[in-house]
């Protein structure tokens, strides 16, 4: 968390970010990583507040005091779309790299780009895919006996 907002806030107060400053950071998270948020806020000099969402309380968590909203509180509800805006986008973000990313899966027979996404959001990696059985592998669509024991062969 803290480098992350690091590296934004370092790029924004060098003024090399185009976007324009946020007028609030929302962190998903509890004291702990507001805190992570603030002292990369303080370090960099980057004047943008920041509050907090922590995942199980749903409570808001400020620099100086914690919020314990009523679960149907409009404004609570602003906070958790938001949060819940960011995961999808992240989420999406981080499927589509997995997706587009050349594989060693690329070069094997059989194994299309259709199946070698099925292969990736089944087993999470080219490793993980390698030390599949030849049965694990058949359990994904368009895997069959032959394309199985390819697989097996060629990674």
């Amino acid at each position: 968390m803290r480098e992350l907002i690091a590296w934004r806030a370092t790029r924004a107060v060098e003024g090399r970010d185009d976007r324009p400053d946020p007028g609030l950071l929302l962190v998903d998270g509890g004291e702990g990583q507001l805190g992570a948020a603030m002292d990369a806020l303080e370090t960099t000099g980057w004047d943008v507040p920041a509050i907090a969402l922590a995942k199980d309380e749903e409570l808001v968590i400020t620099p100086d005091r914690v919020f314990d909203w009523p679960s149907d509180a409009e404004h609570l509800h602003v906070c958790q779309r938001v949060r819940d805006e960011a995961h999808r986008f992240a989420v999406q973000y981080h499927q589509q790299l997995r997706d587009d990313v050349s594989t060693a899966l690329d070069g094997v027979p059989g194994v299309g780009p259709e199946t070698r996404k099925r292969l990736l959001r089944r087993f999470g990696s080219v490793d993980t895919v390698r030390a599949a059985s030849k049965a694990d592998l058949q359990d994904v669509d368009g895997v069959g006996e032959k394309t199985a024991a390819t697989i097996a062969d060629r990674l």
